[in-house]
């Protein structure tokens, strides 16, 4: 379901792009007065593609927009942005999710792989709600803390962005999003914990105890909180010590 979702987005971004450079085109050769004939015999392609082209019923390769933005005298540029972090999930992620997902308390209804759109684009690993109280809880799942800076900026940029959800308006009335970040406990993720650890406590302040207790019970939500998971051979489990933090 996940690349499914992924991949019907990468096509939305890819027909968006196209119709954009053959726009661009367009208006371009019109601006310099120069026919589609013309155009297609500097660039050194097809008449015919070129007309499809610009109507929006092609899609050039790099080397085709190169050869035509040299043609019209005109700059091209293709790069990637950062924005909120990658959508992949590896094989802890999964677990860890998984377990997440059997341990919650009925009340919660939990919503996973979340797109959000703007004013930033990425993907939620999983949100849960709490209809009753109106908790809503963002949750990002990491299995390693190589980027420590990059996920403290991405996350909160993700969650400002949840009104963007598809389900968004199925929720009543306007939840507060909060935050709770699990990362896989390992001696590596441990140490960073460790290095970090005013930056973490600053950005998820409650009791990993109180978070653990608001999912699989029925405690109210503590607020922005950071669990650790540890994988064991036949299970995933769940730290609630907050010396695991620091």
């Amino acid at each position: 379901m996940a690349n499914q979702k992924q991949h019907a987005e990468a096509r939305r971004v890819a027909t968006r792009l196209h119709r954009g450079l053959a726009e661009d085109i367009r208006r371009l050769r019109e601006d310099a007065a120069v026919s589609r004939t013309q155009l297609a015999d500097a660039a050194g392609i097809d008449l015919s593609f070129l007309c499809r082209l610009e109507e929006g019923r092609e899609r050039p390769s790099l080397d085709t927009y190169a050869k035509l933005s040299a043609a019209l005298g005109a700059d091209l540029s293709a790069r990637f942005y950062p924005n909120t972090g990658p959508a992949i999930r590896d094989r802890h992620q999964a677990r860890i999710l998984e377990a997440l997902l059997a341990s919650l308390q009925p009340r919660w209804r939990a919503f996973p792989e979340v797109a959000v759109r703007r004013p930033s684009r990425g993907w939620i690993d999983v949100v849960l709600h709490d209809e009753r109280s109106g908790s809503l809880v963002a949750t990002e799942i990491q299995s390693d803390l190589r980027r420590l800076e990059q996920l403290l900026r991405w996350f909160p940029a993700k969650v400002a962005s949840l009104p963007s959800w598809d389900g968004w308006g199925r929720l009543g009335p306007s939840p507060e999003p909060t935050r709770l970040l699990i990362v896989r406990s390992t001696a590596a993720t441990r140490a960073i914990g460790r290095e970090f650890a005013r930056q973490l406590a600053s950005d998820y302040p409650a009791h990993p105890a109180d978070a653990i207790a608001s999912l699989t019970g029925t405690a109210r939500w503590p607020g922005p909180a950071l669990v650790w998971a540890e994988l064991e051979p036949t299970r995933v489990r769940f730290v609630s010590r907050r010396q695991a933090v620091v």
